[in-house]
């Protein structure tokens, strides 16, 4: 069931072009040049009930634009949105009550009140009841353990701590959907942690659906099924991120240490290089595995330690972002 729908989404921004020099200024009060650049250009996906999906690009390409008008901060120029059913342009308020929404950069937080304070103001806010507040308070509190900071006003807390109680506060409603724009920006290895974890966990506990964007392919690899890739607004790649190493990078290499020195082929690798006892082997990942290959060259000589290099993913998605994927 499709939770999300997005239809030819378009979003033109009115840029005007000023001359330089005193001749420009006074041409630029008569005649304006006034041009429209597409942040975002006839996008269309639809997301399923409970799927966590990263949405990725470079900078600029056009994602945190997408997600605000996801949520209906932005309007779009032309096309649709359908949040499980509803046009967050039309009815944002009914849009609103489920979803959830952090901005890496941006706290919802009040920094005049203790982080208890805040949690209190949002569940007036959302008009909560008692009951599903406590619940949801509890759960959040079991994963990112702020009851050792709740009475701290947000201005003292670190960033790490700051992060753990945007995403809760984004959650005290039970959204059906959580939009996480950049959310382990700027986050130390421990705090990442925390936030991977929650994702994870919320969708598991409550089957939220999370839409992710991120520079950090740490947690694409970690926490998505999918992968949506947009640069220059529009939509390159969309699918697993499997798939996308698959055809961007079909071949591993195999690295073999023999005891002594051997110079073994095989049907279906190629031996790239030979220096004294060690091997290297390409080949392709379809077509045999790193095991059975192993399997096969040590019945002709002794192996004393092997290694397999894959293709870095940070590669693989630049590789990506130029557009020269093999389909």
């Amino acid at each position: 069931m499709n939770i999300i729908e997005v239809s030819h989404l378009v979003k033109e921004y009115k840029k005007i072009k000023k001359e330089r020099g005193l001749y420009g200024a006074v041409k630029n009060l008569f005649v304006q040049d006034v041009q429209y650049v597409r942040a975002v250009d006839d996008i269309s996906f639809e997301v399923e009930k409970g799927d966590i999906v990263a949405y990725i690009g470079p900078n600029g390409a056009g994602k945190s634009t997408t997600v605000k008008m996801l949520s209906g901060i932005l309007q779009p120029t032309a096309g649709e949105i359908l949040i499980d059913g509803i046009s967050p342009q039309k009815d944002r308020r009914r849009v609103v009550r489920n979803l959830g929404v952090v901005f890496g950069q941006r706290s919802q937080l009040n920094w005049n009140l203790r982080l208890g304070e805040t949690f209190d103001l949002l569940k007036r806010i959302y008009q909560i009841e008692d009951g599903l507040y406590d619940r949801n308070l509890r759960m959040l509190d079991e994963i990112f353990r702020f009851s050792e900071f709740i009475d701290t006003p947000v201005r003292q807390l670190s960033l790490g701590q700051r992060m753990r109680g945007d995403l809760a506060a984004a959650m005290l409603h039970s959204p059906q959907i959580l939009f996480l724009d950049e959310p382990t920006i700027g986050l130390d290895v421990e705090a990442k942690y925390s936030v991977r974890k929650f994702i994870r966990e919320i969708n598991q506990r409550s089957g939220t659906t999370i839409i992710l964007t991120t520079h950090d392919l740490g947690d694409v690899q970690e926490l998505c099924r999918r992968l949506i890739i947009i640069n220059e607004g529009k939509i390159i790649e969309d699918g697993s991120l499997d798939s996308l190493v698959d055809r961007i990078a079909p071949y591993r290499q195999l690295v073999i240490d023999f005891y002594h020195p051997a110079v073994i082929r095989h049907p279906k690798a190629e031996l790239v290089s030979v220096e004294e006892a060690r091997a290297v082997y390409k080949f392709k990942k379809d077509e045999i595995t790193a095991a059975r290959l192993i399997e096969d060259i040590s019945h002709t000589a002794p192996i004393k330690e092997v290694g397999l290099k894959e293709a870095r993913i940070d590669d693989i998605i630049r590789t990506a972002y130029s557009g020269n994927v093999p389909q």
